[in-house]
C-alpha cells in the first residue's frame, strides 16, 4: 500500500541525503520526493510517497526520527489529507487533433503553457489519479515528454469550531 509520508526537517546540508541514504540503505523505494522551505526559518517540509505494508512504514518512521536534524515524521496516510501534483505534458498536436486536445485539456483543468507548430505543453495539477488519468487519454493522441513534480500533502484543517 502506498503511504504518503510527512517529514519536517532542518534546512541544512545534507539532510536530505541522510534521509534518502536510510531509504536505500535499507532497500526501500522513494516513488515520490518534494521538500522545500516552510513558513518557518530554517525549516523545510519533506514529503515522500513509499509503498509497504504497516510493519515496513513504522520501520521507516523509527528510522527517520533518529536522524540528526529531523523535527517531525507523520504518515499522512493515516489522516485526512490533501494531495497535488503537477505536470508538465509535451503532446504532438496535429491540425486533427487540436480541438480533442484542447477538449482534454479543459476538462481536466489544464492550460496550454506553450505552443509550438507541432506540439503544445500542457500543465495540468491535481491527485496521482488525476494526472494518471489525463495522461492515459493523451497517450493516444502522442506524448512527447512528461515532467512530473512528485507528491506534495498537507494534512486537513480540523473541521471543528
Amino acid at each position: 500500500m502506498k503511504h504518503t509520508i510527512s517529514v519536517l526537517l532542518q534546512n541544512k546540508p545534507g539532510v536530505l541525503s541522510r534521509v534518502t541514504g536510510l531509504f536505500s540503505g535499507r532497500g526501500f523505494n522513494i516513488e515520490s520526493l518534494s521538500v522545500a522551505e516552510t513558513i518557518e526559518a530554517g525549516v523545510s517540509c519533506l514529503t515522500l510517497v513509499t509503498d509497504g505494508d504497516t510493519g515496513i512504514i513504522e520501520q521507516i518512521t523509527k528510522q527517520l526520527h533518529k536522524l540528526i536534524d529531523i523535527i517531525k515524521v507523520t504518515d499522512i496516510s493515516e489522516t485526512d489529507y490533501v494531495e497535488r501534483e503537477m505536470a508538465l505534458i509535451r503532446v504532438k498536436a496535429e491540425i486533427s487533433t487540436r480541438a480533442e486536445l484542447l477538449r482534454i485539456t479543459d476538462i481536466f483543468r489544464g492550460r496550454v503553457v506553450d505552443v509550438s507548430s507541432k506540439s503544445y505543453s500542457i500543465e495540468v495539477t491535481g491527485s496521482r489519479g488525476k494526472i494518471k488519468a489525463i495522461i492515459e487519454l493523451l497517450k493516444p493522441i502522442g506524448i512527447q515528454e512528461i515532467v512530473r513534480t512528485g507528491t506534495i500533502a498537507m494534512t486537513r484543517a480540523s473541521k471543528k469550531a
